[in-house]
């Protein structure tokens, strides 16, 4: 076994502590998935998949996947047509000229992909990572072409670790801080996906005026490297070569017990509003990787078991670690009683940045940075000074009291959509704060 620069004590610790995105060096030089290129996937892989195609365009607003076309071909027919260098392929991708589309076969679970050849989960080896256990069958893959994308988003579960098979990808991230920047929205509703209606490529600053304060952090991952993402940092990921392969795995942690609420939460609200049938409501808001929408009675359900579950384990961590034994266990640093990943820093503990173990820079602020980004010129004067846009003036005399809040219809200047509602009703900030109202009056019922 080749010599890493870290054990996986260290990795996991390290993991543990960051509180930014970093890039992990020479952990995976023994892992047999670096020979996971799209090549030799598509001897391994010979069913069809699904593939996501999106518009290469210079649109300004997200391409979500519930605008994106779908297709199913095998991995060697994906390739035959970006072999294609323009010109009109034949087979399942015949309507799609490479020059004008992107193709992505994302959200790829390997446990399904491989189901009858289970000896390549252990291929990936997350284990390097103090992990044990987890290898590719608690991983996805990713197999795309120049340009293929996943929109901004923020995963309420988890943190993600990612791992570059082939080609490169350009992730754009931003602190979970910088959420009132980047106008968040769950439509498309995804079940732990929080997505932007911001494009960070092509953001409209005249609709989007606070995201020129958004601290984007940048970095291409190379073949061989591993990103972690911490919890609820927001991602934009865009291949930059003509095929890409990636890997990636999201550990569970133990404030996602009380995200699973939050999420319940949401489906209720998003499923009860967006199942009403009105004027403003025949968007595709279901996002393609949902099975469907559930009732009313069945997010409900959900909803309780995961207070129910919620509670049950606070029961549980106070019992254990009444314990002295089981308490020195569960604080040696790495993880809970229950086996997640503890959130909370060991403040003795520093990070070993180097040669093998690189953080990911902030780039230069949007409002120091007069880009092509900006369509408007009076935003992109010396300074590039921020100005608040109708929409946020908006929203500050909204927030004023009743009382002094003038309703005329000239003077509001837009009409309430069920979408803006529910941006408002299921904004994080919102729902982080239902959640713990309710984990408080569970916690008020129980004593």
């Amino acid at each position: 076994m080749a010599l890493k620069p870290f054990s996986p004590e260290e990795a996991k610790r390290i993991v543990q502590v960051l509180q930014k995105p970093a890039v992990f060096l020479n952990m995976t030089t023994d892992w047999q998935a670096l020979h996971w290129t799209a090549e030799h996937l598509s001897a391994c892989l010979t069913e069809k998949i699904q593939f996501r195609i999106g518009k290469r365009s210079e649109d300004m607003t997200p391409q979500f996947e519930t605008e994106c076309s779908y297709i199913e071909a095998t991995i060697k027919e994906f390739l035959s047509w970006t072999a294609c260098d323009g010109e009109v392929a034949t087979g399942p991708f015949h309507d799609y000229h490479s020059r004008e589309y992107w193709a992505y076969a994302d959200y790829k679970y390997i446990a399904q992909l491989f189901q009858d050849k289970p000896a390549m989960f252990q291929d990936v080896v997350w284990s390097d990572f103090g992990f044990p256990g987890r290898d590719g069958h608690e991983s996805t893959l990713w197999v795309g072409t120049q340009g293929a994308n996943t929109p901004c988003h923020l995963d309420s579960y988890g943190c993600n670790l990612i791992f570059q098979v082939q080609g490169r990808k350009r992730w754009h991230l931003f602190p979970p801080d910088d959420t009132a920047c980047l106008y968040p929205t769950r439509i498309p509703y995804e079940e732990s996906s929080v997505f932007s209606h911001i494009n960070v490529l092509r953001p409209d600053i005249d609709k989007f005026p606070a995201f020129v304060r958004a601290r984007a952090h940048t970095v291409i991952l190379q073949p061989g490297q591993v990103l972690f993402v911490p919890r609820h940092w927001w991602h934009y990921v865009e291949s930059v070569d003509p095929v890409t392969v990636s890997v990636n795995s999201w550990i569970e942690m133990d404030l996602d017990d009380e995200a699973r609420i939050g999420e319940a939460l949401t489906r209720t609200i998003v499923c009860a509003l967006k199942s009403s049938p009105s004027q403003d409501n025949t968007d595709h808001w279901l996002n393609p990787t949902e099975d469907g929408v559930s009732s009313h009675e069945e997010n409900i359900q959900y909803l309780n078991l995961a207070v129910k579950a919620f509670t049950n384990k606070r029961q549980d961590n106070a019992e254990i670690q009444s314990s002295p034994s089981d308490r020195s266990r569960a604080e040696m640093g790495l993880q809970d009683c229950n086996g997640q990943l503890k959130t909370f820093p060991d403040p003795s503990c520093t990070v070993p940045f180097g040669a093998n173990l690189i953080p990911v820079h902030r780039t230069q602020n949007l409002d120091n940075n007069c880009s092509f980004m900006f369509t408007n010129s009076s935003h992109c004067q010396s300074g590039c000074k921020y100005e608040p846009s109708g929409d946020e003036d908006l929203y500050q005399r909204s927030s004023q009291k009743p009382g002094s809040l003038d309703t005329s219809v000239d003077s509001v200047g837009m009409q309430i959509s069920t979408n803006d509602l529910l941006d408002f009703l299921v904004h994080p900030d919102v729902i982080a704060l239902v959640s713990k109202l309710i984990v408080e009056r569970q916690r008020e019922l129980s004593s």
